[in-house]
């Protein structure tokens, strides 16, 4: 008797079915992404385009959205490889309809919407208040350093800068002669030592002109050439804060009461000091657990059930002055979801402890526990008494206190192991503050959508 095997017959015309929903399960993550892209406002995306019917057709946003979100859920964000899964995958080929959106489409889709896909994530984490899955009774925070589309061997001085400018272009006369007017630029003596009173003056200024730019970041120039001129610009304009910062403090000085003989006045900086990234302005060398990488510094606040009720993407290594602004944000973006809690209690490590912004959280109605020593120390530390510390020392050593601060890494730590490792996201595609704040929140938004999926599927199961 002949072997009998099921016909393998490639020059057939058709060979899958002609009904998309034959093509995966029920219970498929293509199904749900798209269900879900279905109960998201996507009014931000479509208001973008015309409605005058003029003009060549554009791909069908909430279709581009469910791709974005499908693509970023199962850990692909390179434009070119959703193009290569768009021909190859099933699943891509379900979520577009078997059309095929070029990867300078989806690129092009992903720059222009930079907000619109930002504000996703309120979306998903609305959907998950909707199913039952977020409370604010406990909230966990941390920050996990990530490297930006960017080496650090691109980090230049301000000379530096100013020497390619000049070897590609001979505008910056014009922009320096508005810098220094009828001066050569370089008549100040170095910079001296100053007291430290000088030196939070300063650092204070910087603060507020890095919060105006962080507020609402500039896209990164794609061009080399603007590239540098922005980041010339930036370090004047720092210089110029620098600058204006110093004769404020100077002035105070002279007015305040003072007995004895006027002080000595410090001259500040000739030139523009400090170091930029030209190919992405926004990034900072930061420590982490592999050594220093170019990048950011990606924050989370997330509930019981890991998922991330706020996303926040900071420029500044350190997490000592994010406590505050993470469990506001928090609050945020619980009300905007339609979540009628706000924060009760937020469990944050060492890493978090600042007097001001512990003081900070308490003035409302959340209760911080803030590891104070990093549990390395068996006493308590000389150098603080009173206050947040005493306090915190003793919050953290009641039960229920310990039973608390116990839940932190695995409600929140977790996260950025799936995101770095499972989804292969340890890196940034995209460059300049704003649209990395996209991608992060993008990211996150993702990964409710997996929670949510699982938790569906969960229920389904009985």
């Amino acid at each position: 008797m002949a072997q009998n095997f099921l016909s393998c017959d490639r020059d057939q015309p058709l060979l899958l079915p002609p009904d998309l929903r034959d093509w995966l399960p029920e219970d498929h993550l293509a199904w749900f992404v798209l269900e879900s892209a279905e109960e998201l406002d996507l009014s931000a995306f479509y208001a973008a385009y015309r409605d005058d019917g003029h003009g060549a057709a554009a791909h069908d946003p909430r279709m581009m959205v469910a791709l974005l979100l499908y693509a970023y859920a199962t850990g692909e964000r390179s434009s070119r490889r959703i193009e290569c899964r768009l021909r190859e995958d099933v699943a891509y080929r379900v979520i577009a309809a078997n059309r095929v959106p070029d990867h300078a489409t989806i690129s092009r889709f992903r720059a222009r919407h930079t907000d619109a896909l930002a504000a996703l994530f309120t979306g998903v984490l609305r959907l998950c208040v909707e199913a039952g899955l977020v409370s604010a009774a406990v909230l966990a925070v941390d920050g996990t350093k990530l490297a930006a589309d960017a080496s650090g061997h691109r980090t230049r001085t301000y000379e530096e800068i100013a020497e390619e400018v000049l070897a590609e272009a001979g505008r910056i006369d014009a922009a320096e002669d508005e810098a220094y007017g009828e001066d050569r630029g370089d008549e100040l003596p170095e910079g001296l030592r100053t007291r430290r009173g000088r030196k939070e003056w300063i650092r204070e200024a910087l603060r507020r002109q890095r919060e105006e730019r962080e507020a609402d970041p500039d896209p990164v120039p794609r061009g080399r050439a603007a590239r540098l001129e922005t980041c010339r610009s930036r370090l004047l304009g720092e210089h110029r804060t620098v600058v204006a910062a110093h004769r404020a403090y100077e002035e105070a000085r002279r007015e305040a009461p003072r007995r004895g003989r006027p002080p000595v006045p410090a001259e500040p900086p000739a030139a523009p000091e400090g170091k930029v990234n030209t190919t992405d302005p926004d990034s900072r060398p930061m420590r982490s657990a592999k050594g220093f990488l170019q990048g950011y510094n990606a924050q989370a606040v997330t509930d019981g059930h890991q998922v991330v009720v706020a996303a926040e993407v900071l420029t500044e290594a350190n997490d000592s002055e994010a406590l505050a602004p993470m469990v506001e944000l928090a609050a945020t973006e619980l009300g905007r979801a339609g979540s009628s809690g706000r924060p009760g209690v937020v469990l944050a490590d060492a890493g978090y402890w600042s007097t001001d912004q512990i003081d900070r959280v308490r003035e409302g109605p959340t209760v911080p526990l803030v590891a104070v020593d990093g549990g390395s120390r068996a006493g308590p530390r000389p150098d603080r008494s009173g206050g947040p510390y005493e306090f915190m020392r003793r919050a953290l050593a009641t039960p229920t206190g310990t039973d608390l601060y116990r839940r932190r890494k695995w409600m929140i730590e977790p996260l950025f192991a799936d995101i770095k490792f499972n989804r292969r996201a340890g890196r940034f595609r995209r460059r300049g503050l704003g649209a990395v704040r996209s991608e992060w929140r993008l990211l996150t938004a993702t990964h409710n959508l997996l929670k949510l999926h699982r938790h569906r599927l969960a229920l389904a199961a009985g």
